[in-house]
C-alpha cells in the first residue's frame, strides 16, 4: 500500500514538472534524450518542410488558374477569328503552365492544325516536369525518417541489452531508462516527421495530377475550337505585338 502510494506521488510529481516546461524546453529535452538518432530525422524534416512549402506555393498559387473562366474568355476571340486578340488575351492572364501551353499552340495557328497539335504536345512535355518536380521526394523523405527513427530505436534497445548483460547492477536501472528513452523519442520523432511528409505527398501529387489533367483537357478543347473554326483562320497571321507578348 505504501509502495503504491509512493509510486503515485512520483508519477504526479513527474507530470507536474513536465507541465511546467515550455514547448521549446520539452523539445530540447526530447532531443537530448534521443541522442544521435535525432539528427538524421531532423535532416529529413528540414528537407521535407522546404519541399512542402515550395510545392504548396507553386501548385496552389503560381500554377493555379480557373480553367473554365480562362476557356470562356478565349472562346470569344476564337469564335471571332481574331488570333492576335486570342494570343494577347492568353498573354494577359496569370502566367501558369496551362497558359504557356495554350499560348504555344495559338502561336502556330497560321502553320496549320498539325503544327498546333505538335506545339501543344511539346509545351505540355516541357511544363509537366515543372509541375511534378520534387513532389516524389516527400515519400522518400517520409520513409527515410521512419527508418532513421527505427535505427535510433534499435540503438536504444542495444544499450538496454548491454546494460542487462554487462553493466553493474547498481547502474542498470539508469542505463535501461536512458536506452528506453532514446528508443521511444527516436520512434516518436521519426513518426512525427514521416506522417506529415506522406500526407503532403498525397495532397501535392493529387494537385499536380489535377493541373496536368486541366492542361490536357484545355489543350484538346482549344485544338477542337481551332479545327471547328479553321475557315476563320485561313489568312491569319501573328502580329509583331502578339509575338512580343509571347516573348
Amino acid at each position: 500500500m505504501n509502495l503504491g502510494y509512493l509510486t503515485n506521488l512520483t508519477i504526479l510529481a513527474s507530470a507536474d514538472s513536465g507541465a511546467q516546461r515550455t514547448f521549446f524546453q520539452e523539445v530540447a529535452m526530447r532531443w537530448e534524450a534521443g541522442q544521435w538518432g535525432m539528427y538524421p530525422i531532423a535532416v529529413c524534416l528540414v528537407f521535407a518542410l522546404a519541399i512542402m512549402i515550395e510545392r504548396g506555393i507553386v501548385l496552389f498559387g503560381k500554377a493555379s488558374i480557373n480553367k473554365d473562366a480562362f476557356l470562356r474568355g478565349l472562346k470569344k476571340h476564337i469564335y471571332a477569328g481574331d488570333l492576335d486578340k486570342a494570343i494577347n488575351y492568353v498573354a494577359g492572364q496569370k502566367q501558369t503552365p496551362l497558359t504557356q501551353v495554350i499560348k504555344a499552340g495559338l502561336m502556330n495557328v497560321p502553320k496549320g492544325e498539325e503544327e498546333v497539335q505538335a506545339a501543344l504536345d511539346e509545351a505540355s512535355l516541357r511544363e509537366t516536369p515543372k509541375i511534378e518536380a520534387r513532389t516524389g521526394y516527400l515519400a522518400m523523405l517520409g520513409n527515410a525518417a521512419m527508418l532513421a527513427g527505427l535505427l535510433g530505436t534499435v540503438s536504444g534497445l542495444i544499450s538496454c541489452f548491454e546494460a542487462v548483460a554487462n553493466v553493474n547492477p547498481a547502474d542498470k536501472a539508469t542505463i535501461l531508462a536512458h536506452g528506453i528513452s532514446e528508443a521511444m523519442n527516436c520512434t516518436g520523432f521519426g513518426l512525427l516527421t514521416a506522417i506529415p511528409a506522406v500526407v503532403a505527398f498525397s495532397i501535392l501529387s493529387g494537385r499536380a495530377s489535377a493541373i496536368v489533367n486541366d492542361i490536357n483537357e484545355t489543350s484538346v478543347s482549344v485544338l477542337n475550337l481551332i479545327v471547328n473554326n479553321r475557315d476563320k483562320f485561313k489568312n491569319a497571321t501573328v502580329s509583331a505585338s502578339a509575338r512580343d507578348s509571347e516573348e
